[in-house]
């Protein structure tokens, strides 16, 4: 009831990745989760997706298909995410895709965390003129490392660092 009051019919923009994520926040039914507590979808996909988007037994946001992952630990860090991704596509002079194994080689410890993305699978990094973000939900659900992506949003001024 928390979430329908706080969430529930709010239109999302697209995300980036998962096939854009859900369009409304609309709650379901809660079902039990095998590690205990309860789980429930979200809202509809916005595409035939192979997962449902849920919200986790400590409300995390995540997916789930063949196994549960958590991509933020909250609902207010995916909607952040969604949120910073349009702000530095916009912002950005270059935006370049890395996946698989090159996602790997991105020196993330030179970068700051992005705290209120709330990260678990996913998350975001700021550096001194680039935004990273890495996207890991899908590999982690599907046991298929190559489907990992980072997306480098380069050139930001500080408005396209900060907002």
């Amino acid at each position: 009831m928390a979430f329908d009051e706080r969430w529930g019919g709010l239109v999302l923009p697209p995300a980036p990745m998962y096939d854009g994520g859900p369009r409304i926040f609309r709650p379901d039914t809660p079902e039990v989760a095998p590690t205990g507590g309860w789980w429930f979808e979200a809202g509809d996909q916005r595409t035939a997706v192979p997962f449902s988007f849920m919200i986790g037994p400590r409300g995390e946001f995540g997916i789930h298909a063949e196994r549960w992952v958590a991509l933020h630990a909250s609902v207010e860090g995916w909607v952040e995410s969604v949120a910073l991704a349009h702000h530095a596509a916009m912002w950005a002079k270059r935006i370049t895709k890395v996946a698989g194994a090159d996602v790997d080689a991105l020196q993330l410890g030179l970068y700051e965390p992005v705290s209120e993305v709330a990260a678990l699978a996913d998350g975001w990094w700021r550096g001194t003129d680039s935004l990273i973000a890495v996207y890991k939900g899908e590999a982690e659900c599907f046991a298929k490392p190559a489907y990992r992506t980072a997306v480098i949003y380069s050139g930001l001024d500080e408005w396209g660092l900060h907002g």
